[in-house]
């Protein structure tokens, strides 16, 4: 009995070490991404929320290796989680603050979500839409294990908006649309940003300030 207790024991610590070897490389790697991300986006706010979110948490297993290249990766069901430049590059453009309340539409694996979660702080909230209801869960699983209790992922379509908890500070859409939808202006409070990919075969990213 006392040798089934020693030796697990030291699988208990060798799995501590592995894990703890295994965020410490992550987070160089992400540190590493990071630094090249300089190049797209100036807010320095949003480059210190990119290094403290760990996008390898909100990728499926096979695939955290690729976690921290800056390209989509498979997140399941047709689905990607976006880019690293193209996050960064759209939380600048919302110019999200502190205590902001936010709308996105298209949760995917929640990790534009947590970024933005970031950047609004404890005293902002960010709602995220999502329409597959295996990847809300996802999503809800992910933001739950890495701390974020300032989002709120809806199993919804997403295409009429979230009226519930209108107006909004900043509206984000993730997924191309062929024009901006009506019902995200009119949930958008005045002074507030959106910010959306429009276009059919190819997108440009529109950002609107309602007056």
């Amino acid at each position: 009995m006392v040798l089934v207790n020693a030796v697990s024991e030291k699988d208990r610590g060798e799995d501590r070490k592995k894990r703890e070897e295994e965020r410490e490389e992550f987070e160089k790697l992400r540190k590493l991404l990071v630094e090249g991300l300089e190049g797209f986006v100036l807010d320095e706010k949003v480059l210190r929320a990119m290094l403290r979110v760990p996008r390898h948490m909100f990728v499926p297993e096979y695939e955290q290796r690729a976690a921290y290249t800056d390209r989509p990766l498979e997140i399941g069901h047709g689905q990607t989680i976006s880019a690293p430049h193209m996050v960064a590059i759209m939380c600048e453009v919302l110019e999200l603050s502190e205590g902001h309340k936010v709308l996105e539409i298209g949760a995917g694996s929640g990790y534009n979500a947590a970024v933005m979660a970031e950047l609004v702080g404890k005293t902002g909230h960010v709602y995220t839409v999502e329409r597959i209801d295996s990847l809300v869960d996802f999503a809800r699983n992910n933001l739950k294990e890495t701390g974020y209790d300032n989002v709120t992922v809806l199993l919804e379509n997403g295409s009429m908006g979230y009226p519930e908890y209108a107006p909004y500070d900043r509206i984000a859409v993730t997924c191309a649309a062929p024009s901006i939808p009506e019902p995200l202006l009119e949930q958008l409070k005045p002074g507030g940003i959106l910010v959306i990919p429009v276009g059919n075969y190819s997108q440009e990213l529109i950002k609107v300030k309602k007056r």
